[in-house]
């Protein structure tokens, strides 16, 4: 640089500084944080629905619709794993501080339910934070999207009405009951004799 003739000054402030940040970008960066911020506080269910809906990375209900405790000892079994947690395990951590976060603020999580959740999106109900369909693990957004697209389409029969409509196969099935979501509806389309009497 001295042979270029730059002013000592720079080759001075280059040694202290390895990248000079834009003011622009970063007053983008505080306006932003300062919105985000507001809202946590003002308006925290929708903050918490439009963070769990866009930016969990590993978001799984089995761990974390089903209180403090449950969401305690995930995050106590993630910490005890050290080095050897997955990228999915940390980003499931990440997720975890939020969540309990959120009860700690006495927020709470409404069950999974085909006809009131959403297949993707976290909903804000008077109650509290309903989550979407594929928030089961192993639940893709396919089959999710298809459940949610059968259910708004009329109520369903039984379970067998179920399988067919949303095109989903019995291991789906087997994680919607863990998480009691065929409350009153019967297995088969078939009446026994017995029903009748």
């Amino acid at each position: 640089m001295r042979e270029h003739k730059v002013p000592e000054w720079y080759i001075d402030s280059c040694r202290k500084i390895k990248y000079m940040f834009p003011k622009a970008h970063a007053a983008a960066y505080v306006m932003m944080a300062f919105r985000i911020a507001w809202f946590k506080v003002h308006i925290p269910q929708a903050y918490y629905a439009a963070y769990f809906t866009i930016r969990a990375k590993a978001f799984d209900a089995e761990f974390m619709i089903f209180g403090k405790e449950k969401v305690k000892a995930k995050m106590k079994e993630i910490e005890e794993l050290g080095n050897a947690a997955t990228p999915k395990d940390k980003d499931m951590y990440d997720d975890l501080e939020l969540v309990l976060e959120m009860y700690e603020r006495g927020f709470k999580f409404l069950p999974i339910d085909l006809y009131k959740s959403h297949a993707t999106k976290f909903l804000l109900e008077e109650e509290g934070l309903r989550p979407p369909i594929n928030s089961i693990s192993g639940m893709g957004t396919v089959a999710a999207e298809g459940l949610y697209n059968a259910a708004q389409e009329k109520p369903f029969n039984s379970i067998e009405d179920v399988k067919k409509r949303a095109k989903i196969g019995n291991s789906t099935i087997d994680s919607l009951r863990k998480f009691g979501c065929f409350k009153g509806i019967p297995e088969s389309d078939q009446m026994s004799l017995f029903d009748v009497i």
